[in-house]
This record gives C-alpha cells, sequence and structure tokens, in this order.
C-alpha cells in the first residue's frame, strides 16, 4: 500500500510545484517583459493617480459625461467581485421592465435624440463590466454631453470619432468606443 502511496504523493509534490509554482512564474515574467501594461491590469493614469482600467467599467451619471452600458454585476453594477450576467431571459418580466426604464431615463437625459435607442444602452454585458460601447450609443449622448460642456456638437463628434476603435484585426468583434478613455479625453478639452 505504501509503494502506491508513497509515488502519489511526491507526484503531486512534485506537479503542484511545476505547474502551480514554476510556468505561472514563467508566464508572468514573460508577459511583464513583453507586454508590461496589459501585465499591470490595463489601468489608466492621470497626474500620477489611477483613475480605472480599459478593461472594467465604471458607473458614470454626470451629465457631461457618456454613460455606459448598464451593469448586473453586484448590487450597484460594476463590482468586478460580482462579476456576470443578470441571467434574466429575453421574455422575463423584470428584464423587460429593467430595459423599459432604462430606456425611459435614457430619453429624459438626451431629449434631442429621437432615434431609435442602441441595444447597448439598455441592455447589460455578459460580465456587467463592459467598458465599450458602440459608435452608435455615443453619437446617441453627443448633443447632452456638448451642451453640458457648452461645446460644439461637431467637436464631441470629433472626439468619439478619434476614441472608435476599430475591429481587431480588421475582423475580429465591432467597433466600439471605450467609455473612460472617451471622457478623459473630454476632460482633456
Amino acid at each position: 500500500m505504501m509503494n502506491q502511496i508513497l509515488p502519489a504523493i511526491r507526484m503531486t509534490v512534485v506537479l503542484t510545484i511545476l505547474t502551480g509554482l514554476i510556468y505561472p512564474g514563467i508566464v508572468t515574467g514573460v508577459v511583464k517583459v513583453l507586454m508590461p501594461h496589459q501585465a499591470a491590469g490595463s489601468l489608466i493614469e492621470r497626474n500620477g493617480k489611477t483613475v480605472g482600467s480599459e478593461l472594467i467599467g465604471q458607473k458614470f451619471t454626470k451629465p457631461e459625461y457618456f454613460h455606459g452600458r448598464p451593469s448586473a454585476a453586484g448590487e450597484k453594477g460594476y463590482d468586478a467581485a460580482n462579476s456576470g450576467g443578470s441571467n434574466l431571459g429575453p421574455t422575463n418580466p423584470d428584464l423587460i421592465k429593467r430595459m423599459k426604464t432604462d430606456a425611459d431615463a435614457f430619453r429624459a437625459e438626451n431629449p434631442s435624440f429621437t432615434g431609435t435607442i442602441p441595444a447597448d444602452i439598455v441592455t447589460a454585458s455578459g460580465s456587467g463590466l463592459d467598458p465599450h460601447i458602440s459608435p452608435a450609443a455615443a453619437h446617441a449622448q453627443e448633443a447632452r454631453v456638448a451642451a453640458a460642456r457648452q461645446m460644439p456638437v461637431l467637436r464631441v463628434r470629433s472626439l468619439i470619432d478619434a476614441n472608435t476603435e476599430q475591429r481587431t484585426l480588421g475582423f475580429l468583434g465591432e467597433p466600439r468606443v471605450n467609455v473612460l478613455k472617451l471622457n478623459l479625453a473630454l476632460d482633456s478639452q
């Protein structure tokens, strides 16, 4: 019996050290050298202070800022410790009520926008932490932001266009706007 248990214990210790310490250490070291910004969490700093990450959305509520997608992550949203969608199906009355409430709030905040509300303004992402909105969702908010900042709408529109990220490798994903980066660009004006 011991001739079976001792090799199993030794193998467990060896594999734990190899796959739990050595391999992650090598991968972490390589990534820190090749992609230091991403390895550090893609943090964004302004004036020596970290203001957020390119990868995690934040809640913006002031009229002079672009607002991101709704978040189902945590009680107040955008809680990375509680990342996840609402898991409400498209016919669930709670989801329909929340989307209607969000659509009504969007219309109240953006009275000059008369088009169809972009879906990403009223739907949460699968993680609840998506930092991006579609260019259409950004353009739907441009008049409000321009008025609140007393800027020409064309200037705000050019900032949206300048901060629109194209498809990765030209074919993966959709064009998108990082809300934090766009709001920081507005603050830099």
